[in-house]
């Protein structure tokens, strides 16, 4: 019976990775496809990253996308783990509960209600101080730490759980401020939390088009927007080019970042 189930439980652990990376198996495959099919592969070229570089369009779409990702989340990190730091020295368990429910409001609210509700606001605060050109980056860069700040929070909080806080009150004790123990004690072994939060707020923000698509303004361009505009016609092969090379550089980061966890666990091993 238990082989049976094991067998099973690989069969459906099969389908799952299956369903999820065929498709990106297919994309990667078809960037190198010499013609414009979908469904025959007629040689092996690297013409459509050449196309993708020729495409100023898009390589600007790319740009602000990057920009924008790079600051948000820069931001969001900095300002998550200062309100993560803050929460978890609260005394009072109601005010903590409620701070912590008011966080998990922009991450299960639906993101085309958080999408018209920034543009509302940022309409009603450009009429309000007299700005004609009420959206564009700095309500993209804005709306962006808004609905990643969340992430930040919650990567950054059970690292603080988990650490010794007896290590900071140490190091007080033994001459150091405030500030220089937490940049000392408390920031190296949160430092992980943090890494994770960056990476998530900087894929989410990567990927966002909903929230984008309202508060973009006709001047700024993001990566799903120029996308979205193709599919009115038709998506050119070089966005599989394109999409190959996104897959590839957050594979190598996430490689990256559980490379340090592994590292920062095996040297907290090895102090112990």
């Amino acid at each position: 019976m238990s082989t049976k189930m094991n067998v099973s439980s690989k069969i459906y652990l099969g389908l799952v990775y299956f369903f999820l990376y065929a498709p990106i198996i297919v994309l990667i495959v078809f960037s190198f496809n010499e013609s414009t099919s979908t469904s025959v592969m007629s040689g092996f070229s690297f013409k459509w990253y050449g196309e993708l570089l020729r495409d100023a369009d898009t390589i600007n779409a790319v740009k602000n996308t990057l920009l924008i990702a790079v600051v948000s989340s820069v931001c969001a990190t900095v300002l998550g783990t200062a309100a993560a730091v803050g929460i978890d020295k609260m005394r009072n368990k109601y005010l903590r509960s409620a701070i912590m429910n008011t966080t998990n409001i922009p991450m299960m609210n639906p993101e085309i209600v958080t999408g018209i509700s920034l543009l509302l606001l940022f309409a009603f605060s450009s009429q309000l101080l007299g700005i004609k050109n009420a959206l564009g980056l700095h309500t993209l860069i804005i709306a962006h730490i808004t609905f990643v700040l969340p992430y930040v929070i919650l990567s950054v909080l059970p690292k603080l759980h988990q650490m010794d806080h007896h290590l900071s009150e140490a190091a007080m004790d033994l001459g150091c401020t405030p500030v220089k123990s937490f940049f000392k004690v408390v920031l190296p072994s949160i430092m992980p939390g943090i890494l994770t939060g960056f990476i998530m707020a900087f894929t989410l923000s990567l990927d966002d088009f909903v929230i984008s698509y309202f508060v973009s303004g006709p001047e700024w361009q993001t990566l799903p927007i120029r996308l979205f505009s193709m599919t009115k016609k038709r998506v050119k092969p070089d966005m599989y080019a394109l999409s190959t090379l996104i897959f590839f550089v957050m594979l190598v980061l996430l490689m990256l970042i559980n490379f340090m966890q592994a590292r920062g666990d095996k040297k907290k091993e090895k102090d112990k």
